[in-house]
């Protein structure tokens, strides 16, 4: 058993296949950061909002973490093995090939609907258009701005997504829809100290 750790060990320092490890490993990789990113968020919503036994509640923790956890390892093995064809038969790598390859895996693996694709695909959305935003600026597109603009951007958000609860609640995620009547409206009624302070309902 020594030996063949040895050799394994031999393998993987040797620099050879260097391009195939480094696909497994990002399989790997992906597998790993899906399942601690999703499995704590997963057990603090489901204790916090959800209801019923014990099990039905362990049974969809694990459901979505092994969702995330899957989809993030298929992802990476995809965009890797695309972009490792692509520059190999280019002979070098070129900006494009990132966004093919990522397309392609986005389509495949992050094109089915369910919760966690939603919730992944949300999560994106809203860091590349903050990231363009800044590279509108860097690139010269639109002037720096001479004031804090956060504050607005701050501003925006907020009016948009409170107009959107109160007038067209529907067009919201079940889950920001239920966080946002547990603020705003569950805080207008209570007949004792006792859902007033002490418990919501």
């Amino acid at each position: 058993m020594e030996t063949i750790v040895q050799q394994v060990n031999y393998l993987l320092a040797s620099g050879q296949y260097h391009t195939v490890l480094s696909i497994i490993k990002g399989f790997r990789n992906g597998a790993v950061y899906g399942a601690k990113i999703r499995f704590p968020h997963a057990l603090v919503m489901t204790f916090l909002f959800k209801r019923g036994s014990i099990m039905e509640m362990a049974k969809g923790i694990l459901e979505a973490t092994f969702t995330h956890s899957k989809n993030l390892a298929c992802f990476v093995f995809t965009y890797k093995t695309l972009t490792n064809l692509m520059a190999w038969c280019e002979t070098h790598e070129k900006q494009y090939q990132s966004f093919i390859a990522a397309f392609i895996g986005g389509y495949i693996v992050f094109g089915r609907y369910n919760k966690v694709n939603e919730q992944i695909n949300l999560y994106l959305l809203s860091r590349i258009l903050y990231g363009l935003a800044k590279l509108a600026v860097k690139r010269g597109y639109i002037p720096t701005p001479k004031r804090p603009v956060f504050p607005w951007f701050a501003a925006i958000v907020w009016g948009i997504v409170l107009w959107l609860f109160e007038y067209e609640r529907n067009t919201l995620q079940p889950s920001l829809r239920s966080s946002m009547t547990y603020l705003y409206h569950d805080s207008n009624k209570w007949n004792s100290f006792k859902n007033f302070l002490i418990y919501n309902k």
